[in-house]
């Protein structure tokens, strides 16, 4: 079976939609070849699903046997070849993630195959990725950019072996990426980590003291109260604490002038899907028309459509709805819900 994971507001899962999947050859395959489901992670049986399969970025690619087990993953945009190799490697007992964990272990050293094995791992596997770049990092004697890239994706956390050599290739990297920039990767790994430890999964608590002495040691006041108060927010709307997510999200936004596009359609869009409070709403409206004043685009013309539709005003809903419809045609982008939304009004 060949799911995809994906996410309502995911734009490379939207583009995945848009331009692979509609593809004679990759429909002739994989319909040949799998029993095909598309499934929101974030809705319904697809939340359980995630949670099942460690489903943590947009779009995933499972395979799964007939016993449910997950035999081979890949993720986000992939161009029509690669799309088409990633099922036949699925097929191919030898080419599948669980036969490449297994070769891992049995101490390949391959740099090629190293490098593969990271990039399938990376985002539902950060331990093991940790171990497969450390191996391939301990043969390198200079990095390329791609390397480097790599590297950065990979350390996670100051605890990670990778962060050591992160720490010890600094003259290298710094050859590639100015020395700010490097700082402020050096900035959010210990960032990340202090994050983690603050936060207790089990019983859904914050040490709100132990991240602001910590973090103060690298940021300002000001800003690891803040961050801190972006955390919680983040944090609240995955437990689904919508109260607390909604408190704290309209303190920290009252000023929005700096916010991107797509920062304001994103926040929105939020309040839309969780938010009930007319008043909180009314907020989200004001996000939405920033965010198109911005950059008017499908996306945030749907969005503002909506929440108006959310508050009972018929009438700005429908007036951006047949807006959003409108662009969305001028951009070839996929209007079915909205379309939807248009005839109820």
């Amino acid at each position: 079976m060949f799911v995809d994971a994906y996410a309502s507001w995911c734009g490379p899962c939207k583009l995945m939609v848009k331009n692979i999947f509609p593809l004679q050859t990759v429909g002739d395959f994989y319909n040949s070849h799998f029993v095909n489901a598309k499934i929101d992670m974030e809705k319904g049986e697809g939340v359980g699903l995630a949670k099942k399969y460690n489903v943590k970025a947009f779009p995933t690619y499972l395979f799964i046997n007939g016993d449910g087990e997950e035999v081979h993953r890949t993720l986000g945009y992939v161009e029509e070849k690669d799309f088409i190799q990633f099922a036949k490697d699925a097929e191919d007992p030898n080419k599948r993630l669980t036969a490449l964990k297994q070769k891992f272990e049995n101490g390949e050293k391959d740099p090629e195959f190293l490098k593969n094995l990271a990039g399938l791992t990376i985002y539902n596997d950060s331990e093991l990725a940790g171990k497969v770049l450390d191996r391939y990092f301990q043969q390198k004697t200079s990095l390329d950019q791609e390397d480097v890239q790599m590297l950065l994706s990979g350390t996670q956390s100051t605890e990670s072996p990778l962060y050591k050599i992160f720490q010890s290739k600094k003259a290298e990297i710094i050859k590639i990426f100015p020395e700010d920039k490097y700082a402020k990767f050096d900035k959010n790994i210990k960032l990340n980590t202090v994050l983690k430890k603050a936060y207790n999964a089990d019983t859904k608590t914050w040490n709100d003291n132990y991240f602001l002495t910590e973090s103060q040691k690298f940021l300002t006041k000001d800003e690891s109260e803040k961050i801190l108060k972006r955390a919680k927010a983040n944090r609240a709307l995955k437990n689904k604490d919508i109260p607390t997510y909604e408190k704290l999200t309209l303190e920290l936004y009252k000023d929005y002038s700096s916010m991107s596009s797509e920062e304001l359609n994103s926040l929105a869009w939020d309040f839309f899907e969780n938010v009930s409070s007319k008043t909180s709403l009314e907020k989200a409206v004001a996000w939405a028309q920033e965010s198109v004043k911005k950059n008017e685009n499908y996306a945030n013309t749907d969005t503002l459509a909506n929440l108006y539709n959310k508050i009972g005003d018929k009438k700005n809903a429908k007036m951006w709805a047949e807006k959003s419809v409108q662009l969305a045609k001028s951009t070839g982008e996929d209007s079915t819900d909205t379309e939807k939304l248009l005839k109820s009004l």
